[in-house]
């Protein structure tokens, strides 16, 4: 037997004495953590209900007609501007890291009403009015035909003006803010990222679609989400994966028939498409989330941008967080009760600590005491590890030993 095999077989060893039940038995707290969620008569508060002593910018799905119109009415105030003899210039609301804060009451981040001019005949903004128009220009052509495209197609259509990708996502985000409208709504996609396994079954675009039958691999999650319909599962749980090797892990393991569950993965920092098709699993489903994720902070911030909203989309964060997401592991606490070996405790670079540093001080962190624990522990330690160290233990051990125990034991925060 080779040493890896070996090690395999000496970790599912392993797994018998730590009395891992049957799986009706592991799953017994997730069941009630379901059943909790589904008798919950919560209703997620808004911002016009808060009654807050400033205001703040919100979008929503708006169809076809109604983007055209509001494009069409953005271009004819700014004709009145020049007209009115105060130039060509347009109105773009502020997204910047001051406007942007963390509401309590709603957990997640918003966006503070302030907007700016961002005139033509000015040298420091001229370019970028202009790069503003002629995407305004793009996205009434693709509403008008009802196609979408990716934003690196969008790019293409005039590389020399744009120069680089991220000045036109940068300023389709300002237009979307400024538009009233969600991202999706201007017809203007990411490519596919993330990836779905397990329990799920829906109609994409009217083609029916079993995940559980979609490989190793997974079935990408759509772009278009609006697409996405007749959502059915029988999943206990959802698990969020940060990584894609973990996600492969379990796919291939098919954890998901041993334990009902739906994973997905954005492979890393969550995009659009992945976070407002999380939102619509659980909205629909009303089962709970649990995330897996390196213990590290970086680890902790993608977690946080799923439940919390990001600083670049806060304009759209009620569309995009799923609160209440919980942190299943890889955590801090985990290194030492499941022995992970010193080799796979990697050193925090001081980037690592200033991050760590930077996130405590977050409100949302701080409402969070046992998010708090952890994190400093982390910083304390000054060690992290990827998901990937559980594999010292055997490349199973994740599958078999390591999450069977951690839903047995209802271990998340």
């Amino acid at each position: 037997m080779s040493k890896r095999g070996g090690a395999d077989a000496q970790a599912l060893a392993l797994a018998k004495g730590k009395k891992i039940r049957a799986a009706e038995d592991v799953l017994r707290k997730v069941v009630a953590l379901a059943t909790q969620l589904k008798n919950s008569k919560e209703v997620e508060k808004t911002l016009t209900e808060l009654n807050l002593p400033y205001n703040c910018r919100e979008v929503i799905d708006k169809d076809e007609q109604a983007v055209i119109t509001a494009i069409e009415t953005a271009m004819y105030d700014v004709a009145a501007s020049i007209m009115e003899g105060e130039g060509f210039a347009f109105d773009v609301p502020s997204r910047a890291k001051g406007n942007q804060m963390y509401v309590p009451e709603l957990d997640r981040i918003v966006l503070r009403e302030s907007t700016s001019k961002r005139p033509f005949a000015n040298t420091a903004t001229c370019r970028k009015a202009t790069v503003t128009a002629r995407i305004l220009g793009l996205v009434h052509e693709l509403v008008g035909k009802r196609i979408h495209v990716t934003k690196r197609d969008l790019f293409y259509t005039d590389v020399k003006l744009f120069e680089d990708q991220t000045q036109s996502d940068a300023v389709l985000d300002d237009l979307a803010c400024m538009l009233g409208c969600t991202r999706s709504s201007l017809h203007v996609v990411a490519s596919e990222k993330g990836v779905v396994v397990g329990r799920l079954q829906f109609r994409e675009d009217g083609d029916f679609i079993d995940c559980t039958r979609m490989g190793v691999g997974g079935k990408a999650i759509p772009p278009n989400i609006d697409k996405v319909t007749d959502i059915t599962s029988d999943a206990a749980f959802i698990l969020l994966v940060e990584k894609d090797a973990a996600f492969m892990r379990l796919a291939e393991d098919r954890f998901y028939n041993t334990y009902p569950c739906i994973i997905l993965t954005a492979k890393g920092q969550p995009d659009v498409a992945t976070r407002l098709f999380l939102k619509k699993l659980k909205s629909t489903l009303k089962i709970p989330v649990l995330a897996l994720v390196d213990s590290d902070p970086y680890g902790l911030k993608i977690l946080s941008v799923y439940m919390k909203g990001s600083m670049n989309m806060s304009y759209d964060s009620s569309n995009l967080t799923t609160p209440d997401i919980k942190w299943l592991g890889v955590r801090p606490s985990d290194l030492d009760r499941f022995d992970i070996p010193q080799q796979c405790r990697l050193p925090m670079t001081e980037e690592d600590i200033k991050t760590g540093r930077r996130l405590l001080e977050e409100d949302f962190i701080k409402a969070n005491p046992e998010w708090v624990k952890e994190l400093e522990l982390m910083l304390s330690s000054r060690v992290k590890a990827e998901i990937q160290a559980l594999s010292s233990f055997g490349f199973q051990y994740l599958s078999q030993v390591y999450l069977p125990l951690k839903l047995q034991e209802g271990d998340w925060i």
